[in-house]
C-alpha cells in the first residue's frame, strides 16, 4: 500500500469513549520503550508522526491513525512501565482490555517484543489476553539491528518458547534503523485489509 495520507484522528484517554469506526483496525501492543512509535512511523513512511521518546511510558492514550482513509493503525499504551503508580497501570490495563473487548472492526494485533531480551510476564500476559479475545497476534521482534546476525535464530526461538506461541504464528524480526521486516509486516496488513473489505461487501 502506498501511503498517501496519515491523520491522527482520535486520541482516547482513560475516561474517553472509544470511537465507533467503520474501517478495519490494526492494533500495536507492546511494553514501554519497545519501539512501537518507531515501527508505526516506519510503516507510515513518516519520520516522527507517532511521537517517539527515550522516556518510557510516553503513550498513555489509545491513538487512532487514519491511513489513506482506508484503515486505522491503533497505538495502544505501552505496558509494564515501573515508574507510574499501580493505579495508573491498572487503568491502562482496563483501557486496553476495554478496547480489545469492544472494537467491532479490530482484525489484527501486532505484539512487539524486544529481540534482545526474553519476553517478561507482562508480554506473556498480553499475548494470552489477545488469545482470550479471539486474536492470534503476529509477534514483531524489534531492534533487530542491536544484535549480531548469528544470534537472531536463537533469540527468535527464545521468544516463541517463552510466549508459547500458537503453532504457525509469525515472529517477524524488525529494525526501525534498517527497515528490515517492514515489507513483511505490510503484507499482513494488506491481507487483513483486503479480507475485511471482502467481508464487508458480502455483509
Amino acid at each position: 500500500m502506498v501511503i498517501k495520507s496519515v491523520n491522527l484522528e482520535t486520541v482516547c484517554g482513560i475516561t474517553s469513549t472509544l470511537p465507533d469506526n467503520d474501517k478495519v483496525e490494526i492494533a500495536f501492543a507492546g511494553r514501554s520503550n519497545v519501539g512501537k512509535s518507531s515501527l508505526i512511523n516506519a510503516l507510515m513512511n513518516r519520520k516522527s508522526y507517532a511521537r517517539t521518546s527515550s522516556q518510557p511510558g510516553k503513550t498513555q492514550t489509545i491513538n487512532f491513525y487514519n491511513i489513506n482513509e482506508l484503515l486505522y493503525f491503533v497505538d495502544l499504551p505501552g505496558y509494564g512501565y515501573a515508574k507510574v503508580s499501580q493505579d495508573v497501570v491498572r487503568k491502562w490495563g482496563r483501557m486496553i482490555d476495554g478496547y480489545l473487548e469492544k472494537s467491532q472492526v479490530l482484525r489484527l494485533i501486532f505484539l512487539l517484543v524486544d529481540i534482545r531480551h526474553k519476553p517478561n510476564q507482562n508480554d506473556i500476559q498480553m499475548y494470552q489476553w489477545c488469545l482470550n479475545y479471539g486474536f492470534n497476534p503476529v509477534v514483531i521482534a524489534t531492534k533487530e539491528d542491536k544484535i549480531k546476525r548469528s544470534q537472531k535464530q536463537k533469540q527468535l526461538k527464545q521468544i516463541k518458547e517463552t510466549l508459547q506461541v500458537v503453532e504457525g504464528t509469525p515472529v517477524i524480526p524488525f529494525s526501525s534503523v534498517t527497515k528490515s521486516g517492514r515489507e513483511e509486516i505490510w503484507e499482513y496488513i494488506d491481507m487483513v485489509y483486503e479480507g475485511f473489505e471482502a467481508e464487508r461487501k458480502e455483509g
